[in-house]
């Protein structure tokens, strides 16, 4: 069995990590972590494993102690909350999969421009493999420290990356325009995100300085080979879960919508989560899976594509694709415990 332990377990991403974790046959939770919820049962904190899982949670100076005995930690933390864990783990040479931004980004200065915080582990920053399951498989099964992508970028990249790695489009004119579930915000108390305040509402934020924007742009500048900088901006729409990103982008010639479903075809058609679907994508039609959903529409009038991609965004991007990780990384199917079909309505 594999051991792990949670840290984070009582946010959003960590209850649906839990709730992938207990699911699985190949794995043994050995310790949940909240500050928040120190030394209740974590049943109490989510009812929906009411005699399910019994564990009382613990605070992170006592998770840490147990890390030498597991041997994969889930950090589902804020940014500039892993770097003293993954010391920790370092040193019991325990896999690291973190959820959070920490270790997203390769250039120091860069995270510290974006993110407001001093990086203090900066030299693990290399020993991160950057978890986007599709793309970096390879990387992923010969690592023991894992990246997670964010659920932005996960949606953004596997739209764009068979474009930009073939050099078909023009890769200055890229925009992509998301929208999020409101559980992207997270599960601390947010004025924003009352039901009362963004309810009966559709608004954009981060426009122009989103901290997705420079994830983005890291990975499609890797595929493509040369420095790309893009407009990324964000959306908060009235539902639960989800993410919906269109991307935009002038094509580099005339191409047909066959030409390019060839292209998608020769990089996703043995992926399991990419489905390649002839209706627009829609989020309900990904909802409580690991699936991403990718429409394709050419506009020859313009000469521009125009790519959808649908997520859930605690599960694709976040949970799911953590899990995801976790299968790679020990040599199991991807598919283990998250080989859910979306629940409609």
């Amino acid at each position: 069995m594999i051991k792990v332990g949670v840290f984070g377990a009582t946010g959003y991403a960590g209850q649906q990590l839990v709730w992938f974790l207990n699911r699985h046959k190949n794995v043994e939770i050995e310790f949940l972590s909240s500050n928040t919820y120190d030394n209740v049962e974590y049943s109490k904190v989510y009812p929906n494993f009411y005699n399910n899982i019994s564990i009382n949670c613990i605070n992170i100076k006592e998770a840490i102690k147990k890390i030498q005995s597991v041997d994969v930690i889930f950090l589902a933390l804020p940014h500039g909350k892993s770097f003293d864990i993954v010391k920790e783990a370092v040193k019991y040479k325990t896999k690291v999969i973190d959820l959070g931004a920490d270790y997203r980004l390769k250039d120091i200065n860069t995270y510290n421009e974006w993110y407001k915080v001093e990086h203090n582990a900066q030299e693990y920053l290399e020993d991160f493999v950057y978890g986007l399951c599709e793309i970096k498989r390879d990387e992923i099964k010969n690592s023991k420290f894992i990246a997670n992508p964010g659920c932005y970028t996960t949606a953004s990249i596997l739209a764009l990356y068979p474009l930009v790695k073939e050099k078909i489009i023009k890769v200055d004119s890229i925009i992509i325009d998301a929208k999020s579930g409101v559980s992207g915000a997270g599960r601390a108390a947010n004025t924003a995100v009352l039901f009362s305040e963004c309810n009966e509402s559709i608004k954009a934020y981060g426009i122009g300085s989103h901290r997705h924007t420079p994830e983005i742009e890291q990975e499609l500048s890797l595929a493509s080979g040369a420095e790309i900088i893009l407009n990324f901006t964000p959306h908060l729409v009235p539902m639960n879960r989800g993410i919906l990103a269109t991307c935009y982008a002038n094509l580099n010639k005339k191409y047909s919508l066959e030409e390019i479903k060839e292209i998608y075809k020769k990089y996703y058609k043995d992926e399991y989560f990419i489905r390649l679907v002839d209706n627009l994508p829609e989020t309900r039609n990904v909802k409580g899976s690991n699936f991403c959903d990718i429409g394709i529409v050419v506009d020859k009038r313009t000469n521009r594509i125009i790519v959808v991609s649908a997520i859930d965004n605690l599960i694709k991007g976040a949970a799911g694709q953590a899990i995801q990780n976790m299968n790679i990384m020990m040599g199991l199917n991807d598919k283990e415990a998250i080989d859910i079909l979306p629940m409609m309505p």
